[in-house]
């Protein structure tokens, strides 16, 4: 396995608070973009960087050398009360980070993005798809990760909708709905995010959430 340069954006969150360590414990170099006061929250091995996610003048200069660029920031719990936060804060780290990342010279792009179609948090979807476009309009090789909901720390209710999942995947005109809006654990997203990582995509990649699931299992087999 090569060892990667990775540069990460919304590294405390709950995502990269998930992966950076395995990062680290896997060989790779970390280097993460915090906001000045939030250093504590990253573990010792990382390279921090002081910068704002929504203003890539202030660490397009500190990408470099990373081969490999994973964007994780958005609005945490994510509901329809923030909407507007979606386009402020989601779509607007999406283009100063992926800007940033083409000029310097980022050979793969991580995007996590959200299963879509959805008949649910329309705002949501349309930010994070406008953040798939302007990915593709990069250039950059890309890997876009399209999960639902992913189930962690504080983010279990969603279990209560387990048998209405499984009622959904017996009919067939129901099954590739509740395929694409599947649960995931984190585990599972933190394995397809490392998976992305150490095979970069030639051209652009969209993983759904079978597709996740199915690279988290690739991972744990190759480990």
């Amino acid at each position: 396995m090569a060892k990667k340069t990775v540069f990460i954006t919304g590294g405390t969150g709950f995502m990269g608070r998930s992966l950076i360590p395995e990062l680290l414990r896997r060989g790779h170099e970390v280097r993460a973009l915090v906001r000045r006061g939030s250093e504590s929250k990253l573990p010792a091995g990382c390279q921090l960087l002081a910068g704002d996610p929504l203003d890539g003048a202030s660490f397009a200069r500190e990408i470099g050398p990373a081969d490999t660029f994973v964007q994780l920031v958005g609005v945490a719990h994510p509901s329809p009360a923030r909407a507007k936060e979606f386009r402020s804060v989601d779509l607007k780290s999406a283009s100063e980070s992926i800007r940033a990342a083409a000029e310097a010279g980022v050979k793969h792009f991580v995007y996590v993005s959200v299963a879509q179609p959805a008949p649910i948090m329309k705002a949501y979807v349309e930010a994070r798809a406008a953040g798939e476009a302007l990915v593709r309009a990069s250039g950059m090789d890309a890997t876009i990760l399209r999960p639902w909901y992913v189930l962690g720390p504080g983010r279990q209710w969603p279990r209560l909708l387990a048998p209405f999942y499984w009622l959904m995947e017996r009919i067939p005109s129901k099954r590739e709905t509740a395929r694409r809006l599947g649960l995931m654990t984190d585990a599972e997203m933190r394995g397809a995010l490392l998976y992305a990582v150490e095979s970069p995509a030639e051209g652009v990649r969209v993983l759904a959430v079978p597709d996740i699931k199915e690279a988290a299992r690739k991972l744990g087999r190759a480990s």
